[in-house]
């Protein structure tokens, strides 16, 4: 391959990443279909390719409709045994994010809500409401018609809205809840962790990576009293995270999030949904191979005292 085709390719590989990303919820998936694109680049007859974009946006989103459509994913999307990988801000992969539509699109919330859809209503929907592509193009790059392109969008639209709780929050503002839910958490306020939390908030957790499926909670009270026993400091815990456990909040897939860190590694992360001023849901994930790409970032660009030194 010569060098203007591998630095044409390179140009767009962040945004590939991007979407393949959104599709699939997974970063090492979304890597792995930009690479399988790549090759596909390198065997074409690129002189017939008109516009290089558009065939490469069409390629990493059929090998991502694959993928979803598989045998395999099927059986882990119906039986919902992951949360998306969280990536940490500034993650290129989690561009773009000029608007709030594009910003809300790779939230974990919005990423869960996803797995409902179709793959090609999902698909649709992302590169509508992320990308911007226009109706006509999506028909070209999902070979359906424009017509089929609206309805696949709108219905996504109907089922995102109805799981959604809410605008855009203020960040500093969901910080500053984020910190007094940690506080009571730590300090054993249960009382005051179900203040905090809505009255219809939800919680998943992978168990602390050990759990065979999701944990599921749905009440202010069941959400604390896993809370308080999982932020209960024990030498057990310690010696499952592999020591002591400093405590920093930082931005996570643009929502706040508790990082549990342990000697410069994330051991594990809590990522938290603000709503009316409150903690609508909580998703908590420690698996080691759902934090790879997070933690690489961490190690990069991890910066700040933690708010909880020693735990």
């Amino acid at each position: 391959m010569d060098s203007a085709a591998l630095d044409r390719f390179e140009a767009g590989r962040d945004r590939l990443a991007s979407l393949a990303y959104r599709l699939l919820g997974s970063a090492a998936d979304a890597e792995d279909a930009v690479q399988d694109a790549f090759l596909r680049w390198q065997a074409a007859d690129r002189e017939r390719i008109e516009v290089p974009e558009a065939w490469l946006t069409k390629v990493v989103t059929n090998l991502c409709l694959d993928r979803l459509r598989s045998a395999q994913a099927r059986h882990e999307r119906a039986v919902g045994d992951r949360l998306p990988e969280p990536l940490l801000q500034g993650d290129p992969m989690l561009g773009p994010a000029d608007t709030f539509e594009q910003r809300e699109s790779v939230s974990l919330a919005v990423l869960t809500l996803m797995e409902r859809l179709s793959p090609v209503e999902r698909a649709a929907y992302v590169l509508r409401e992320a990308f911007s592509y226009s109706h006509a193009e999506i028909a070209g790059i999902l070979d359906i018609t424009e017509s089929a392109s609206q309805q696949h969008v709108h219905r996504a639209r109907r089922h995102l809205a109805a799981g959604r709780r809410g605008g855009e929050v203020n960040p500093v503002s969901a910080r500053r809840i984020v910190e007094e839910f940690l506080a009571a958490a730590v300090s054993g306020r249960t009382d005051r962790l179900v203040e905090l939390l809505t009255a219809d908030a939800t919680m998943v957790s992978d168990g602390a990576g050990l759990a065979r499926r999701l944990l599921r909670y749905t009440t202010p009270e069941r959400i604390a009293s896993y809370v308080r026993a999982g932020f209960k400091p024990t030498p057990a815990k310690r010696r499952l995270a592999g020591g002591s456990v400093a405590m920093h909040i930082a931005q996570v897939n643009g929502s706040p999030a508790v990082l549990g860190v342990v000697d410069g590694r994330v051991a594990g992360v809590v990522v938290f949904e603000v709503a009316d001023g409150k903690v609508a849901s909580l998703r908590g994930i420690a698996a080691a191979n759902g934090l790879v790409r997070l933690n690489e970032a961490w190690r990069r660009h991890g910066t700040g005292a933690p708010v909880i030194s020693a735990w």
